[in-house]
């Protein structure tokens, strides 16, 4: 006869056994979600690298694609472009080359930021508006007081302070630093001007540059002050045909007079010039003072352009 007490040892240890497989096994299997339904059961091991790494991305800065900053000045402002609509199509609008000389271009730039604001459906849907409105931020300076938007009344000159504005922190005249027909001293009226150490010499020059180099530029735009007209672009070629059609498109609509070319005195250097160099249609559009805005006129310019432009 068995011994009844190793049997019920035996007894013992099976039973603690079964319960201890039952407990175990509920760890492997899956687990219901709230509907019921079986879900899929991942182990994920996380190495201190893995967290740093995982850090590093969720901690990444957004990209802001209404602007990009292009460069900096000499005494280090920002140059900023400011980007409306989202198609393949992209026209380039710029203001404040001369600074404080002729701030009311930046003013036109301003007003243009505000209508497409307000007005994202006057873009075509296959266009792009890029518009930089103070590319010499030093000189703008010189007679504002403010950064960033500003007001008529925000600005305080004298003919001084005006002309001195004109150019940027090395006492270079940007409109002299481009590379058509560059050379070191250049012409403004009956006096002479820096036009730099060599082309491109200048950062503000430099984040143009390298803007329109990474960009297709389809049309540009660039506002000047003061004799009122509409310019054709060239560097000793032919007007590109379809700069010609910018040029007498913005002055039938805007009700400026059109010109095949600036011929009051030499300029050299000049930036819509090497744009037309490196085949990109370009016009200047010079407001009439250095002081009116005339946003109705260059409104119906602009909006005679973006018309041309979409499909």
């Amino acid at each position: 006869m068995k011994n009844p007490i190793l049997i019920g040892v035996a007894l013992i240890i099976i039973i603690a056994g079964a319960y201890f497989l039952t407990k175990s096994s509920s760890l492997f299997i899956d687990t219901p979600n709230e509907e019921g339904v079986p879900s899929e059961v991942v182990t994920v091991t996380t190495t201190p690298a893995e967290i740093q790494e995982s850090d590093e991305v969720i901690n990444e800065p957004e990209v802001n694609e209404k602007e990009t900053v292009i460069g900096t000045s000499v005494e280090n402002r920002a140059i900023t472009a400011y980007h409306y609509g989202t198609g393949d199509t992209e026209l380039l609008f710029v203001g404040g080359i001369h600074g404080g000389y002729s701030w009311n271009t930046v003013l036109v730039a301003y007003e243009l930021m505000d209508y497409l604001e307000e007005n994202p459906s006057v873009i075509p849907e296959n266009v792009k508006v890029t518009v930089i409105p103070v590319l010499n931020p030093d000189g703008l300076a010189q007679v504002v007081d403010i950064e960033g938007r500003f007001t008529r009344a925000d600005v305080s000159r004298s003919d001084i302070e005006a002309i001195a504005g004109r150019f940027n922190g090395n006492t270079v005249d940007l409109n002299r630093n481009f590379d058509c027909d560059w050379q070191s001293s250049g012409t403004w009226q009956s006096k002479t001007v820096s036009g730099g150490t060599k082309a491109f010499s200048e950062p503000e020059s430099q984040a143009l540059k390298g803007y329109v180099e990474a960009h297709d530029i389809r049309g540009a735009v660039v506002w000047y002050s003061a004799s009122g007209g509409v310019f054709a672009s060239n560097c000793h070629d032919d007007i590109l045909p379809e700069t010609l059609i910018l040029t007498n498109t913005y002055a039938k609509a805007s009700g400026y007079k059109a010109y095949e070319s600036f011929d009051f005195y030499e300029i050299t250097g000049d930036m819509v010039n090497w744009l037309a160099k490196n085949d990109i249609p370009a016009i200047s559009v010079l407001l009439t003072t250095h002081s009116d805005v005339e946003w109705d006129k260059n409104k119906a310019g602009i909006e005679a352009l973006l018309k041309h432009y979409a499909k």
